[in-house]
């Protein structure tokens, strides 16, 4: 079976192309057969003027028309399509989605922050963490930042912030934002094990990759530091040139980093590993369950 989701952004529109097979333990196996990203930074409209203009939302539609021929190629059974920050903000968000639906037959679905943030049970990475630590799953986005805590194996909190990379280099995120999510995280994220932290997001995995660590291997909360420090002392030019970032990366990777390194000093966290899951893999995840039931 083939199975498609695609995670409409604040920054950018992916489509993940997965084929589901089942194993010899009867556990479902997803095997990644394309990622396509595409830069539409809807926040830009968003989170300056309330609503996403004709020009980005024409990009949007082509985008989406070009996700439609792909999901043919790839002969996809079925597919979920979801947007999250900046379409939750937007005022236009209704008008925008009937007219997807209209001229590309796709109908987009808004997640809640609550909902996004729940979206990372569905990669059952829980299964995947020892009993000896407690973790926090740190999703960072254009928008906003959704924190899941696990402990004994377990979720006990998780939580969706508009604070993200996108708001953050306009200008939108106030002392009194980040004080809430402190708040929240030095009250919800007490534990008896040691605290590691589990990075999602474009921004976190290219700092990865940049840190030529080996696969597998986490990151220290001072990397991340030296990297902030480093990467925020430079123009985006010089971001693209050295570093060979994409231009909707570069401006938005010193914000990413700012929003790691506080909820890791905040939780009291050192290490933070990357493994390559994201919202996108939740929702193919819970449409293969769907489809199973």
């Amino acid at each position: 079976m083939t199975l498609a989701a695609i995670d409409i952004g604040s920054n950018a529109a992916r489509l993940l192309i997965s084929s589901v097979f089942v194993n010899l333990n009867g556990k479902p196996e997803f095997n990644k057969l394309n990622l396509v990203r595409v830069p539409l930074r809807l926040g830009f409209d968003v989170f300056d003027k309330g609503e996403i203009g004709d020009e980005r939302v024409e990009m949007l539609i082509q985008t989406m028309k070009a996700y439609k021929h792909l999901l043919k190629v790839y002969e996809v059974s079925d597919f979920r399509a979801c947007a999250t920050s900046a379409m939750r903000d937007a005022k236009n968000s209704k008008e925008i989605i009937k007219k997807v639906k209209e001229e590309t037959g796709i109908t987009i679905e808004i997640l809640s922050g609550d909902k996004e943030a729940s979206m990372i049970n569905q990669t059952h990475i829980a299964e995947m963490l020892d009993k000896q630590h407690s973790y926090l799953y740190i999703d960072v986005g254009g928008g906003s930042t959704e924190l899941t805590f696990f402990e004994d194996g377990k979720m006990k909190y998780r939580e969706s912030f508009n604070i993200g990379t996108i708001r953050l280099l306009k200008g939108q995120v106030d002392e009194s934002s980040w004080n809430l999510m402190r708040d929240h995280l030095k009250e919800n994220t007490k534990s008896t094990l040691p605290i590691t932290a589990i990075g999602s997001g474009g921004n976190i995995n290219k700092i990865f990759s940049l840190s030529k660590k080996k696969e597998g291997k986490p990151l220290s909360l001072q990397l991340l530091r030296d990297f902030y420090n480093e990467l925020s002392n430079q123009s985006v030019q010089d971001l693209i040139r050295v570093y060979k970032l994409k231009e909707d990366r570069a401006d938005v990777i010193a914000p990413a980093l700012l929003v790691y390194m506080n909820v890791m000093k905040w939780a009291s966290i050192s290490e933070i590993y990357v493994p390559k899951i994201g919202l996108a893999d939740g929702l193919i995840q819970t449409l293969y369950e769907d489809i199973k039931k």
